[in-house]
């Protein structure tokens, strides 16, 4: 299980992106592989296009229905069909699906403070893996972009990339959730390179992510970890993009959270 964060996808279609030769690799030696992506980067370009402001709160993208519709669009349109091209340039069959088709995730809206509101940002209630197995099963690389479907299907749910991998991490029971993103690994201290975290227990990793010393950018990662491992995964990796990434955060090259 991969989940490919979007400050760390290649924006240069014209060559090819060493995360996804390397994924490519590993599902034509046999492994069953899912690919979760982001894509906010995309997204914010594509707002600003449309003259339509972005607003975070506690790093999460307030979403009205004009910022759903092209996060949608974005997600599942051109970043995913984007991956899927890449995939089958190399020779694998890929499928691009939503979190809504199966539907795979069921979200419900993140409830209103008195100070704030995130509109149609969700989080995730329930999770059904038949859709992923059937395609894995099949021989296909899912390709999934992270957005959910309300109780009542009458729309979609924006949800974080990172917990939607976990998600699907747990429900699968997959052998690994690797994270990729523009970081090596978790830093114990913010202001020193050097602290990286190789490893925590459940336990230490719950401690941090609560503690002041997790950068607010790295704690949705860390709690996605921490979702995934205690969900039903067997471990999870935070890792930097770069060619044989995988492989060396399994190496040893990567903060891991275990039981």
């Amino acid at each position: 299980m991969v989940k490919y964060g979007g400050n760390a996808m290649s924006s240069d279609r014209e060559s090819t992106d060493p995360l996804l030769e390397e994924v490519a690799r590993l599902h034509a030696e046999g492994n069953a592989v899912v690919i979760v992506h982001g894509g906010g980067p995309e997204i914010d370009r594509e707002l600003a296009q449309r003259g339509i402001v972005t607003r975070r709160i506690d790093g999460l993208r307030v979403t009205d229905a004009a910022t759903l519709d092209v996060t949608e669009a974005v997600l599942c349109a051109t970043l995913n069909k984007r991956l899927v091209r890449a995939f089958q340039a190399l020779g694998i069959r890929a499928v691009g699906i939503s979190g809504q088709d199966g539907p795979t995730l069921v979200a419900e809206r993140i409830a209103p403070s008195a100070t704030s509101d995130l509109g149609y940002v969700g989080a995730i209630t329930k999770t059904d893996p038949r859709l992923l197995r059937a395609l894995l099963t099949a021989g296909f690389l899912p390709v999934v972009a992270p957005l959910a479907i309300a109780h009542d299907c009458a729309h979609a749910y924006n949800v974080n990339a990172d917990l939607a991998a976990a998600a699907i991490a747990a429900t699968l029971g997959a052998r690994a959730l690797v994270i990729v993103t523009n970081v090596a690994r978790v830093l114990r201290d913010l202001d020193d390179p050097s602290s990286g975290i190789d490893c925590l227990s459940l336990r230490e990793a719950e401690m941090f992510a609560a503690s002041d010393a997790c950068r607010e950018s790295m704690r949705p990662k860390l709690r996605a970890a921490i979702a995934a491992v205690a969900g039903g995964a067997d471990i999870a990796y935070i890792c930097a993009a770069a060619p044989g990434a995988i492989q060396d955060a399994i190496d040893g090259n990567a903060t891991r959270v275990t039981h």
